[in-house]
């Protein structure tokens, strides 16, 4: 199981330097980031190399952060590597609630970051799938 951490945040300047500040200080490496926002306020979520560190800081320096677990998978950084997933999926009706990539390397491998309704049921189905699941030391590791 790998973890991300989802912050809250009014959207105005300054929000995002001051949580990539706050991690830089504490040494933490952002691997990959999201930011989406509505109505004037703002998620971001980040995957990190100490994800209980950041999530720690960032609520040390009272940031409205949540530590949550998600489905880091591999796939193939081809056409059709992100179907296979989303297809695997709804044949067992599980929905896709948020998802990110990121490529590993070109051409070949990239990672897929999965938040769904059924964690362990999507798990065990991708897995039975073939597909390569990471924990947070191997998605922090690539």
């Amino acid at each position: 199981m790998a973890h991300q951490i989802s912050v809250f945040a009014e959207n105005k300047p300054g929000r995002i330097e001051k949580i990539t500040g706050l991690l830089a200080q504490a040494g933490i490496n952002i691997r990959a980031i999201t930011i989406s926002s509505a109505n004037g306020f703002g998620v971001i979520k980040v995957l990190t190399d100490q994800p209980q560190k950041a999530y720690a800081v960032l609520r040390e320096n009272n940031l409205p952060a949540y530590l949550q677990e998600v489905i880091a998978v591999v796939m193939e950084d081809q056409p059709g590597g992100l179907h296979r997933i989303a297809k695997a999926l709804t044949e067992n009706q599980i929905n896709i609630e948020d998802a990110y990539g990121f490529v590993i390397e070109s051409g070949k491998k990239a990672v897929l970051v999965l938040q769904v309704e059924s964690q362990p049921r999507a798990q065990s189905i991708l897995e039975r799938q073939g597909f390569t699941l990471l924990s947070d030391e191997e998605l922090y590791r690539l």
